[in-house]
């Protein structure tokens, strides 16, 4: 299990936008739980947007990033790393519009837009909140509108060098994991055998020892038993 959590993590990149609490009024009491918003980005063109509610803060971020995982959309984007044309888009009291730009005016956003378009791997944007400063709506409301552009696959076009150098570069890690495994496996095979090695040393060696001991007291018996019957025959001589 920890090792299918480590590659998520490598895998994955995820933003935690808001945890809030929330009152439900029923009859004669009030229920108190916990919304979370979660951001999910694949470190390549998706991005995910998650929302829950349970009682404890942990649980409901679990929820919400597995509810994130379900919402997968490709994200248009440029040479420039910019939007291909202006969109505006509106979500309940929410209006956002989006702006493309040049080089070097960088990401001019607020609130939860700004971490969207951050994750997205946006870094020339212009951009506008209109009456709202609901971090939730307008962060739904940005989702809605990068999901709003036609020929999603036209503008990713102009990145297929990019999205080349990244499968590139990723098959490269993929094969340095695999020799790493490889040279760990061997390393430990080395070692192993060494440690038979020095086991069959050390029980050959106790084996000689127990060679020469045991030669030793034949030796000696027959010594002894040599000298009790010279003894005897001289006894038995007088």
């Amino acid at each position: 299990m920890a090792e299918r959590k480590d590659k998520t993590k490598k895998e994955f990149e995820e933003i935690l936008l808001e945890v809030r609490k929330v009152t439900r009024v029923t009859t004669g009491w009030r229920r108190m739980s916990f919304r979370a918003i979660i951001l999910v980005w694949d470190k390549k063109w998706k991005i995910w947007l998650g929302l829950s509610k349970w009682a404890d803060v942990t649980s409901a971020v679990k929820k919400a990033s597995n509810e994130a995982y379900k919402n997968m959309f490709n994200v248009p984007i440029t040479k420039e790393k910019s939007v291909p044309y202006a969109v505006t888009n509106k979500y309940k009291a929410c209006i956002v519009r989006l702006l493309p730009a040049t080089q070097g005016t960088w990401l001019k956003a607020g609130s939860s837009v700004r971490s969207v378009l951050d994750l997205a791997g946006y870094e020339n944007i212009l951009s506008k909140i209109i009456w709202s400063n609901n971090k939730l709506n307008n962060a739904i409301a940005t989702v809605n509108a990068l999901t709003q552009y036609k020929y999603q696959e036209h503008f990713m076009a102009d990145n297929k060098d990019e999205q080349k150098e990244n499968i590139e570069n990723n098959k490269k890690e993929k094969k340095d994991d695999v020799e790493k495994k490889e040279n760990i496996k061997n390393d430990k095979k080395t070692k192993v055998a060494d440690v038979k090695d020095k086991k069959n040393t050390k029980d050959k060696a106790i084996a000689k020892k127990i060679v020469k001991k045991e030669k030793t007291t034949k030796k000696s018996t027959t010594n002894k038993k040599a000298t009790t019957t010279k003894t005897i025959a001289k006894t038995t001589k007088k």
